[in-house]
């Protein structure tokens, strides 16, 4: 780690564990504040590590690591919840101030804790079981009178990883066994039949301030996020503001200091039942950069710095985010040059690349495109999986020519040239 002299009346200095594109957009936040964040990183070639002065390289799960990396910080957050349970509560018994605590982290880590834990709370969730052996798959089936399965990994999957879909019970048995041969514990559960998927997106501070974004509509595809809606449309006032109520609450009953993402499925038959946690800043809030008068890596921030909240009112009445994610076959026009173009056909969009190397499925980057009008969403979305897939494969999905001038097929009108 490089020594930078701390400017004079200097601001608290916070910490991330993790050096990717969340805790780069975070410091970017940071800077506006009069930071610097320190960050955790893998590789110097990391997303935060090619932008933050202060960075550690090292592993989450080196006890040494961490104790660097939070040295002299007001606080210690986290771009991912992968850091060993027992590493963190050594390092609160230290007197490091960890944010989200353990016992709150813990309930993202591990989904049979977070499971059991939301039921406690009297919090809607599909129906689960541990598995431990393959016959409780067996009496799984026969308590949900049978249907498609979800298995999911105990611990450690993220973006579609670490949960596998089962047509059936044969199928099931197979997924269970190679997770419990692998030594991976594994839990099993009823798939949901759901209208939509949704994120209520909170933050609380220490202080026990809470503040909560609209809930936005998020769609997944192989397990990634590609897309989201804010606010998510046609979605009941009633129901938005009970998910947002929802997250509050859980945010104050699990001790949550930070960004808490509750992802959420919205049953055919109304209900909300809690999929995931993310105690973090999260995919489903990367609208808030350009849509909302806080972003959520600035209320992160003032979040585990105990700050006052920001105001989490929208900008425009609707934002449509989507995800740029590398492409099977890396095309041959410099990323760049693909930013050149989408510029000028489509000068309203709202571009973050995360200065990650292209392969197939990663997240490379996301674009916001904000709409006067609700009634502009079709296009809105049209556009932006438009401009997103064109980042990705460098190729526009309706066969425009950007070099071919006026008359190329496809030619768009004159506010997308």
């Amino acid at each position: 780690m490089i020594a930078v002299p701390s400017p004079p009346n200097a601001s608290p200095q916070v910490a991330m564990v993790g050096g990717g594109q969340l805790a780069r957009m975070t410091h970017q936040a940071a800077i506006a504040m009069g930071q610097s964040l320190r960050v955790l990183a893998a590789d110097a070639a990391d997303p935060a590590a090619q932008v933050s002065p202060d960075v550690v390289i090292g592993s989450h799960t080196d006890l040494e690591a961490l104790r660097r990396v939070a040295a002299g910080s007001a606080a210690l957050t986290f771009d991912h919840e992968h850091v060993p349970t027992e590493l963190l509560e050594k390092l609160v018994a230290e007197g490091v101030n960890v944010a989200p605590p353990p016992s709150a982290l813990v309930h993202a880590q591990d989904k049979l804790v977070m499971r059991r834990r939301l039921e406690a709370l009297g919090a809607r969730v599909p129906r689960y079981a541990a598995i431990e052996r393959l016959d409780d798959v067996d009496e799984f089936v026969r308590r949900v009178d049978g249907g498609p399965l979800v298995l999911k990994a105990v611990r450690g999957g993220y973006d579609g990883r670490g949960v596998q879909m089962a047509a059936d019970v044969a199928q099931a048995r197979a997924i269970a066994g190679q997770y419990l041969d692998s030594g991976v514990p594994v839990l099993v559960e009823e798939r949901v039949a759901m209208r939509c998927e949704l994120a209520a997106l909170v933050a609380r501070s220490p202080f026990g301030q809470g503040a909560a974004w609209p809930v936005v509509e998020t769609v997944q595809r192989d397990g990634i996020c590609v897309l989201v809606i804010a606010p998510a449309p046609s979605l009941p006032d009633h129901v938005g503001a009970a998910a947002q109520q929802l997250a509050l609450s859980l945010a104050a009953e699990l001790g949550v200091v930070g960004v808490l993402a509750v992802e959420l499925f919205e049953t055919v038959d109304g209900k909300l039942l809690v999929n995931e946690l993310a105690m973090r800043p999260h995919n489903s809030g990367h609208w808030t950069m350009d849509g909302s008068r806080t972003s959520q890596f600035e209320q992160h921030l003032r979040a585990v710095l105990d700050y006052p909240l920001g105001d989490t009112e929208t900008i425009a009445p609707v934002t449509v985010m989507a995800n740029v994610l590398g492409a099977a076959q890396t095309p041959t026009m410099s990323l760049d040059e693909r930013l050149h173009h989408l510029f000028a056909r489509m000068p309203d969009a709202r571009v973050h690349l995360y200065g990650k190397e292209e392969r197939l499925g990663r997240k490379i980057g996301h674009i916001n495109f904000l709409g006067s009008d609700a009634a502009e969403l079709a296009n809105l979305r049209e556009r932006a999986e438009r401009a997103a897939h064109w980042l990705s494969d460098g190729e526009w999905t309706d066969g425009w020519d950007p070099h071919a001038g006026d008359d190329a097929v496809g030619a768009p009108p004159a506010a997308e040239r």
